[in-house]
C-alpha cells in the first residue's frame, strides 16, 4: 500500500496559550500508541507521566518516556492521547485513530474521517 501521511494538529491541553504544532504524521495501523519525537515534546512543553518498555518492529525492547496529555485535531475530529517519546517523526497508531474515528483509504493513500459518520465521531461500547 505504501506509506500514508495526514496533517494533524498537537496541543498541550493543561497550556493553552502554548503555540499548536501542526505536523505531518505517518499513519501506522500497526502501531498502538501515538509516538512523538522528542522535540515535539520539548515543544509542547509535556509532561513525562511514566515510562513503558516497548517492543519494537526489530523484536528488541526499548524503555521510552509516556507524556500527555496531548490534544489531536483532524478535520472536525478531536481526540486526547498520551504518547511515546521515541523516534524522529510523529507516528499516529491505532488508538487515536480508532478514537477519532478515521480511516485509511489505500487507493489514495490518505487519511479521511468515517465516511459511514462524517460529521460526528462514532464508537462502539459495548
Amino acid at each position: 500500500m505504501g506509506l500514508v501521511n495526514a496533517n494533524v494538529i498537537l496541543i498541550n491541553p493543561r497550556k493553552p496559550d502554548l503555540e499548536s504544532v501542526e505536523i505531518d504524521a505517518l499513519a501506522d495501523t500497526g502501531a498502538v500508541h501515538l509516538c512523538i519525537p522528542e522535540h515535539i515534546q520539548i515543544q509542547l512543553e509535556l509532561e513525562e507521566i511514566d515510562k513503558k518498555d516497548v517492543t519494537l518492529a526489530d523484536g528488541s525492547e526499548k524503555l521510552v518516556p509516556y507524556v500527555g496529555p496531548i490534544e489531536l485535531r483532524f478535520k472536525n475530529r478531536v481526540g486526547f492521547s498520551g504518547a511515546l517519546v521515541m523516534g524522529d517523526q510523529v507516528l499516529l497508531g491505532a488508538i487515536p485513530m480508532e478514537d477519532m474515528d478515521l480511516i485509511i483509504i489505500p487507493k489514495t493513500r490518505s487519511i479521511d474521517v468515517n465516511p459511514s459518520s462524517p460529521n460526528i465521531a462514532t464508537s462502539i461500547a459495548k
